[in-house]
């Protein structure tokens, strides 16, 4: 087998590998991926971004989960591909469109070295068969649904990716961790689903804890930022313009009349990886 190269990048403590088909021959498989982004037997990730696909429609993307599994769309995922795609000379523009499961999103870049980026995330899905939601009817906004023996304030909505809502006075990273697992596999969730603990500052700032599909807590979350400021502002909690802030760090979002969503916020390359040639045994 010849080498196989990664590279590896964050958004906000929030790491991902990119694995890239022209360069490594490497399938995404479910073990694959398990021990490229195992903290201690492989590389280390919250998940890994495959890709460029090029096709003729343009730049295809797909992301995984550390457990294997497919996602549709990440914020923090897709901003650290487009800063991979400008370091290794795939794109030369200031602005351009990437494909993922979720839909396609548009990237701008606001400086010449790709570090920071503002992604229009297109717009929120409330209705239940988009994310899809199970006993449930309707849209589920500001809704009380009961975890773990416990009724919460929750609101549901796909940003390509499913997210419950939940807010609370106080938030803590032990909160999002305990109740995270229950809320991720809860029925009214067949595919599963990313929470998020949120908590209004005020009508521009908010703070949130995050439990991600098939990852567990982590520092940050795009799609989990937007998810929050959308939610809030759907319940009149905040204005159009809002700082969601996360352990690891802040993202600005600004929401449209239309219900567009965009996202700015910034990347940081951790370096290159060349696995051992027993890697796979």
């Amino acid at each position: 087998m010849s080498a196989i190269i990664l590279k590896k990048y964050h958004g906000l403590g929030n790491d991902y590998l990119v694995l890239d088909p022209n360069k490594s021959q490497l399938e995404p498989r479910k073990r694959n991926i398990e021990m490229l982004c195992s903290r201690n037997f492989g590389v280390g990730a919250d998940g890994l971004l495959y890709g460029p696909i090029l096709e003729r429609e343009g730049i295809r993307l797909r992301i995984f989960n550390p457990d294997g599994q497919e996602a549709e769309e990440s914020g923090n995922g897709v901003r650290i591909f487009a800063k991979y795609l400008l370091d290794e000379g795939y794109i030369n523009a200031q602005k351009f469109n990437l494909h993922t499961l979720g839909g396609q999103v548009g990237i701008e870049f606001l400086d010449e070295e790709g570090g920071t980026m503002r992604v229009d995330m297109g717009k929120p899905a409330y209705a239940g068969n988009q994310m899809p939601l199970s006993g449930l009817e309707g849209e589920v906004v500001n809704t009380h649904l009961r975890f773990h023996g416990n009724d919460y304030n929750t609101t549901c909505l796909s940003i390509g990716n499913p997210n419950c809502v939940i807010m609370m006075e106080e938030i803590t990273p032990q909160k999002a961790k305990t109740l995270g697992p229950y809320v991720e596999g809860a029925a009214y969730f067949p595919n599963r689903i990313n929470m998020q603990l949120c908590k209004v500052i005020d009508r521009e700032n908010l703070a949130i804890e995050i439990y991600e599909r098939g990852a567990g807590y982590t520092l940050a979350s795009g799609t989990g930022a937007c998810a929050a400021a959308a939610a809030a502002k759907r319940m009149g909690l905040v204005d159009g313009k809002v700082t969601v802030h996360m352990q690891g760090g802040s993202l600005s979002i600004e929401m449209g009349e239309d219900g567009s969503i965009y996202m700015t916020g910034t990347v940081e390359e951790i370096g290159t990886f060349t696995l051992g040639e027993k890697f796979f045994g």
